[in-house]
């Protein structure tokens, strides 16, 4: 899966909580999406958790779901855990040791899944794994939300993004922002169409896959 310790962490509070920058400036908007295409109550499985603090701000925001983040890295498990002490949420669940690649994963069932900026710092194995997971888990009709950068044929791409993507692949050959694309196709084998694609800041997107 993705290498999260190229992650920026930025420093840990005493209990261990780390603290994203990027995670105070994104979760608003990606807030907004969910709220328009996430059931009103079952479980949401969110995949690379990373500090939490996604996990923690949707969980408060939507008191009719159940929402279980994950995380391969021992290090942000410690900070899921923290930040939902914290914040003292009754519906949010302790974090899964969760990788992608390992299957079967230790989470069976949900309802929706939500995964924020994984796909361009993993192989692309790790798309494949989490479509394969996506498929196997959501009933017919629920939802896998996809958040970050991409390419798209035939839409300009921002310079940004180019340089993002270059950067990448000098840190490891493996990574690199994806073509949605290519995304949605491997979506398509696992049974997950594609539903909706919306533009988000800092010429990122949130995607939106549907089964069935």
């Amino acid at each position: 899966m993705a290498d999260r310790s190229a992650l920026p962490t930025g420093p840990a509070d005493d209990d261990g909580r780390l603290v994203l920058p990027a995670a105070a400036r994104n979760r608003d908007p990606i807030l907004d999406v969910l709220r328009a295409v996430l059931p009103a109550s079952g479980l949401v499985l969110e995949i690379a958790s990373g500090s939490g603090e996604h996990a923690v701000h949707f969980a408060r925001a939507l008191p009719g779901l159940i929402w279980q983040p994950s995380d391969p890295v021992k290090e942000a498990r410690t900070s899921i855990a923290a930040w939902t002490a914290a914040e003292h949420l009754p519906n949010i669940r302790p974090p899964l040791a969760l990788d992608v690649m390992d299957w079967p994963w230790p989470q069976t069932q949900a309802d929706a899944m939500v995964c924020i900026n994984m796909i361009h710092i993993s192989p692309w194995a790790a798309t494949e794994a989490l479509m394969r997971g996506a498929g196997a888990l959501l009933p017919m009709g629920g939802v896998l939300v996809l958040y970050g950068p991409y390419l798209r044929d035939g839409v300009e791409t921002s310079q940004g993004n180019l340089d993002f993507d270059a950067d990448l692949k000098r840190r490891n050959p493996d990574w690199g922002v994806r073509r949605l694309e290519d995304v949605s196709a491997c979506a398509a084998t696992h049974g997950l169409a594609l539903d909706r694609v919306l533009e988000m800041p800092a010429n990122n997107l949130s995607v939106v896959f549907r089964r069935g």
